[in-house]
């Protein structure tokens, strides 16, 4: 039987333990028990077996982003992803062209419906945009800007043959709360973002049924002493939890703990917003027909604004470990257990159970992917 014999282990419930699990096809038969297992990979002294990571907000990777719309560019998202830990992920739209957009949803769908095996799995779409504020447009170009409305969003979701997850709003639009509202029923995350939100305007979201904060401080309204706004209600309200860039550029070191140090960390979701230049050398690249300048790590528009990222998700856990000092457990789990939970799949994945699907990332002492392991089967090895 496949698996991982006496190895260095971060298990649910238990913490970070040497222990051995088997694998049949793509579930975990067992954890700690006698049955012979034979190593997947070989594992040296010091490796860690985690959870594999989910990436609910991303744009792209090796050159490909969801919106070029074909399955040849999702695929390079996948496969590029895996090298990072990522089992799984969101493919990512942005505000564009309901036609672009259409597009970019037909091909998720299409993709999905090929089962692919190669590379991280998509498990669905987040519509970051249409339905945004003009005033916190971000990266994304005003002109699309759209209305929120049901009718809108079920052609997507149509489009998308149902496999829409997760939506940013701006809770503040006329039209959005019906919208929230409707995605609360049909069990789809609706998200906080991209928005100028007062805190009354975040309390009437969460009443109608908002639970997710898009990537936290960027592209919001920012705290005032006299009101509070999307960042200060994000950090003061425990129903939402609040997806953060941590490569200490969106979001710097302090900004940070402060979040760690108010939120529960069950509360708190890694995501990467990586752009189509992730996994490649810096220079010229695109975002949504804009010139992106990528330099030294930053991604960023002509204008100086900054546009998604190149953050590799075991540096986002890296970097929220050693540099902003919070346990390597609750970091693990910030990086799967909660999109999971987050997403309401954590029955089937985002930890290390017994009946859980086999979903591995090997990390090596400097938080390097030694190797992904997807339902069983080696998606990654260095």
């Amino acid at each position: 039987m496949k698996g991982f014999k006496n190895a260095l282990v971060y298990i649910e419930g238990k913490g970070i333990v040497k222990t051995s699990i088997a694998i049949e096809g793509d579930k975990i038969v067992s954890i700690g028990g006698n049955e012979p297992v034979e190593d997947l990979i070989p594992l040296k002294e010091g490796y860690l077996v985690a959870p594999g990571f989910i990436d609910e907000h991303i744009h792209g990777a090796a050159a490909s982003d969801a919106m070029d719309g074909t399955i040849k560019d999702l695929g390079n998202i996948a496969c590029a992803v895996a090298k990072e830990g990522v089992i799984g992920f969101l493919a990512t739209t942005m505000t564009q062209s309901v036609e672009n957009i259409t597009n970019a949803l037909t091909s998720v769908k299409d993709y999905m419906a090929s089962d692919p095996k190669e590379g991280a799995r998509v498990l669905g779409v987040h519509l970051e945009g249409p339905f945004i504020s003009p005033a916190f447009v971000g990266a994304q170009p005003i002109e699309h800007v759209q209305t929120p409305s049901v009718a809108a969003f079920k052609h997507y979701q149509e489009a998308s043959g149902n496999s829409i997850k997760e939506v940013t709003i701006a809770p503040e639009v006329e039209g959005s709360l019906e919208l929230i509202k409707y995605l609360k029923e049909q069990k789809i995350v609706a998200s906080i973002g991209h928005t100028n939100a007062t805190y009354a305007d975040i309390k009437k979201a969460i009443e109608a049924g908002a639970s997710n904060v898009t990537h936290t401080f960027n592209a919001q309204k920012p705290l005032h002493h006299r009101e509070i706004g999307t960042v200060g209600s994000a950090l003061l309200f425990d129903e939402l939890n609040c997806e953060l860039i941590c490569d200490t550029i969106h979001v710097s070191v302090p900004a940070i703990q402060l979040v760690l140090k108010i939120k529960p960390y069950d509360k708190v979701t890694l995501i990467t917003d990586a752009m189509r230049a992730k996994h490649m050398p810096d220079g010229i690249s695109e975002l949504g027909g804009q010139t992106v300048i990528v330099k030294n790590g930053e991604a960023r528009l002509e204008n100086g604004t900054l546009a998604g990222s190149v953050l590799r998700m075991n540096h986002a856990v890296r970097n929220v470990h050693l540099k902003c000092g919070e346990p390597l457990e609750h970091v693990l789990d910030m990086a799967s257990l909660n999109p999971a939970k987050n997403l309401g799949i954590d029955h089937e994945r985002g930890s290390i159970k017994v009946g859980k699907m086999a979903d591995f990332v090997v990390l090596d002492q400097d938080f390097e992917v030694v190797a992904t392991i997807r339902e069983g089967q080696i998606i990654y090895q260095r």
